[in-house]
């Protein structure tokens, strides 16, 4: 049986830039089996199956590859997975509080942490201006997609909105389901559930080192005015909304190594058909 492929980087760092080792050495197995006096047939059917296997690995649903966890004794804004860079955007400030009980990866309690942003716009003024941005090159990755996790206090406001970019200066919604808006429906002071937009299809978010996502707090919709997560509070630009687990994540794109491996699988049972006539 052939073993399962670890391209995902996740698991094989070491395979971020070609094919995985587990296929590699599977190619190299074929390769002496055909030195041995092995049938080309076999040795075309192991080069084959290694090179699907890759492939199929590499399209196998998204790899988290870019991650801000924020855990750390006294809290972090560098990634946990990958690079990136995140940013309190618009005139917020940032701080760190305790993060979603839902973040497994803190070594303690105290560790897990959560971005806590202040410092928000007036009412009645800068919708979409003010919140947090996240920055990741996609590089090698399809089908691009962003979650998170959020917490709003009482007086934040209840509505944001997911833009991206990818000129690295012009934010936009275009192509996201309802605009990009989510609404804190469970209320204030809880975690809401978990925030997912996809981005798979949208032109210029595929391998582009210009990537970037804003999260932002806006007015109510068809409002000028920013609506209390809590109906029985008053909006404060002093409000806050938490964040926790954001994660940006792709389908990784067969690299130049992988398709090379099928070509020199080719290439190796043509001369084995040369070599045998």
């Amino acid at each position: 049986m052939f073993p399962k492929c670890r391209t995902r980087r996740d698991r094989f760092p070491a395979a971020a830039s070609g094919a995985c080792p587990a296929c590699v050495r599977w190619v190299l197995h074929a390769m002496r089996l055909t030195a041995l006096g092995a049938s080309e047939m076999d040795f075309q059917r192991m080069v084959a199956m290694a090179f699907a296997t890759a492939v199929a690995a590499s399209a196998d649903g998204g790899i988290i590859f870019t991650a801000w966890n924020f855990n750390g004794p006294q809290g972090t804004s560098n990634p946990s997975i990958g690079v990136g860079v995140a940013l309190a955007v618009g005139g917020t400030s940032a701080n760190f509080a305790a993060g979603d009980p839902a973040d497994s990866g803190a070594p303690t309690t105290a560790e897990n942490k959560g971005w806590n942003i202040a410092s928000f716009a007036a009412q009645g003024s800068q919708s979409g201006e003010r919140g947090v941005q996240f920055s990741a090159s996609t590089h090698g990755y399809d089908s691009i997609a962003i979650t998170w996790h959020e917490r709003h206090s009482n007086s934040a406001s209840r509505f944001v909105q997911c833009q991206y970019t990818v000129d690295g200066t012009v934010f936009t919604s275009a192509g996201i389901p309802n605009d990009g808006i989510f609404e804190a429906v469970l209320g204030g002071e809880v975690w809401q559930s978990e925030r997912r937009v996809e981005l798979k299809g949208v032109a210029g978010v595929s391998g582009n080192a210009k990537f970037a996502v804003r999260i932002v707090s806006i007015f109510g919709p068809g409002s000028t005015q920013f609506v209390p997560t809590s109906p029985t509070a008053s909006y404060s630009a002093s409000g806050t909304i938490r964040f926790d687990l954001v994660n940006i994540e792709g389908v990784a794109v067969p690299s130049p190594a992988v398709l090379a491996l099928g070509a020199s699988g080719a290439i190796l049972a043509s001369r084995t058909r040369r070599r045998a006539n």
